[in-house]
């Protein structure tokens, strides 16, 4: 019995050993944009077809989106670094279906990033028809015609650095944008401001590209040339802290 005891007790120290150190190669990175100023009031927008739909739903300018405690919406945050380790998770999601939705006359969400191996999937949740119209520079691009219930598959084959507009051309006040990398290092700031990209590989340098769509690259700091700027993931995980938004930068 107590020759089993031991035997066992070495298994586990073995498994904590070698378990530990792998654990601890991944972490995440979070933080909070915020507006550094008054929020400005949306505003609200000219609906100039199928006003019985699209007018119930009052739709309004969401390219600068800031929540209630002055957080920045739809700020993109991505790792700009070629041949970077990837967590082994992220297999689970590379080859998924992406849903971009046509719904209450807008796109949804407003920024959708994905990864350049998933498919976009344009979906119409309106009793309308849509188009959804998305050009990526030096890429095939498309532009269905989508019934209502309607969808249609698509695959991009280039990396973009910047965001990729998406619009409809039956109702012109609808855009949003489409950020497409080649690895899975990237995030979207929700209606709070915060982000969280999760399992970066720790200890190694990463640059980070920060964009926002009124100001293509967010310089928010002095620092940080062209919205970039460098950092090193410690193995308890790292935090930008609340970065604060002029809004000058934002009123192109």
């Amino acid at each position: 019995m107590t020759r089993f005891f031991i035997s066992a007790l070495l298994t586990v120290t073995m498994i904590a050993a070698t378990a530990s150190p792998a654990s601890a190669q991944w972490a995440n990175l979070k933080g909070k944009f915020v507006f550094d100023g008054p929020a400005p009031t949306p505003m609200k927008l000219a609906i100039t077809k199928d006003v019985e739909v699209c007018g119930v739903h009052n739709p309004v300018d969401e390219d600068i989106t800031v929540g209630p405690d002055g957080g920045l919406a739809n700020v993109v945050i991505y790792v700009n670094k070629k041949d970077i380790k990837i967590h082994p998770d992220y297999e689970k999601t590379a080859g998924d279906k992406v849903i971009y939705d046509n719904k209450n006359c807008r796109f949804e969400p407003h920024v959708l990033a994905m990864r350049l191996s998933q498919t976009i999937v344009l979906k119409n949740s309106d009793p309308i028809g849509h188009n959804s119209n998305i050009q990526p520079p030096l890429d095939q691009g498309i532009n269905p015609l989508l019934p209502p219930g309607g969808a249609a598959e698509h695959k991009f084959t280039i990396n973009q650095r910047l965001m990729v507009p998406i619009s409809c051309n039956i109702h012109g006040w609808m855009k949003g944008y489409v950020v497409i990398r080649d690895n899975p290092y990237f995030a979207v700031t929700g209606k709070d401001g915060t982000f969280e990209i999760k399992n970066l590989p720790v200890g190694e340098e990463l640059e980070f590209q920060v964009l926002h769509e009124k100001a293509g690259y967010l310089v928010a700091k002095p620092d940080w040339l062209k919205g970039r700027f460098k950092m090193k993931i410690p193995a308890g995980g790292g935090d930008l802290g609340t970065v604060k938004v002029n809004p000058t930068l934002l009123m192109k």
